[in-house]
């Protein structure tokens, strides 16, 4: 059984949405990222970083214990385990090896980015809230284009590069985005939002999301413990 090292946010939805999809069993280990818990001396051992998610598989490539952090490196270990959600030809893996690397270098900092001075910073800075909100609707414009040519982000099947970019955009309301106003985009995210696997993905650890309704929750998501342990 994969241990998955997480917590309710969207690069944890990714790696939950990913093993419902393949069927892999798996046990969650909460990192609770407002108390600081990235932070512990274990989990640092195998996520340096200090971010979730993170998984231990029992029986890695060689039968012994392999862990990983970043997400997109879990998604394509996942992928590599199974044989699904990953073209084998060449010109499908890099396919959706690109937009796989568009989500993780584009869409999953600027959106965070977005989050963070539409919601928690603690001064309203007009200035980075039209930044980045600005950002994050190019970066919807992107990816309504691409699906206006087709059936997936990364071709005509369903995949990985799918499966790491619904999360972030499950959050347009916060971000100042108009699903409207990408129509094809729309379409491609209530089909993928109606898939079970992708519901059982996004209700893990659910229960321990906080409200985002005050300088508390505010504190608690992003403050106190976090930065005195830096």
């Amino acid at each position: 059984m994969i241990e998955v090292y997480s917590w309710p946010t969207p690069n944890g939805h990714k790696v939950h949405i990913m093993l419902e999809e393949c069927g892999l069993p798996y046990r969650v280990i909460p990192v609770d990222i407002g108390a600081g818990e990235q932070f512990d001396a274990k989990f640092l051992s195998f996520s340096p970083n200090n971010k979730i998610p993170a998984i231990v598989d029992p029986v890695g490539p060689d039968g012994r214990p392999m862990a990983l952090f970043e997400s997109g490196a879990i998604l394509l270990y996942l992928a590599g385990k199974t044989g699904r959600f990953l073209p084998a030809d060449t010109r499908g893996r890099y396919e959706a090896l690109q937009w796989l690397m568009f989500q993780m270098g584009g869409i999953g900092p600027m959106l965070g980015q977005t989050h963070h001075f539409r919601l928690y910073a603690p001064e309203k800075i007009e200035y980075a809230i039209d930044r980045y909100t600005n950002e994050a609707k190019r970066l919807y414009g992107v990816v309504d284009k691409r699906l206006a040519h087709s059936k997936y982000i990364a071709g005509p099947d369903y995949g990985i590069a799918d499966m790491a970019i619904f999360p972030w955009l499950r959050g347009w309301k916060n971000q100042g985005v108009d699903l409207a106003e990408y129509p094809h985009l729309r379409g491609w995210f209530d089909e993928i939002a109606a898939r079970p696997a992708v519901q059982r993905g996004v209700a893990v650890l659910e229960e321990k999301r906080r409200p985002l309704v005050d300088d508390k929750a505010r504190e608690q998501l992003f403050g106190a413990a976090q930065y005195k342990r830096r």
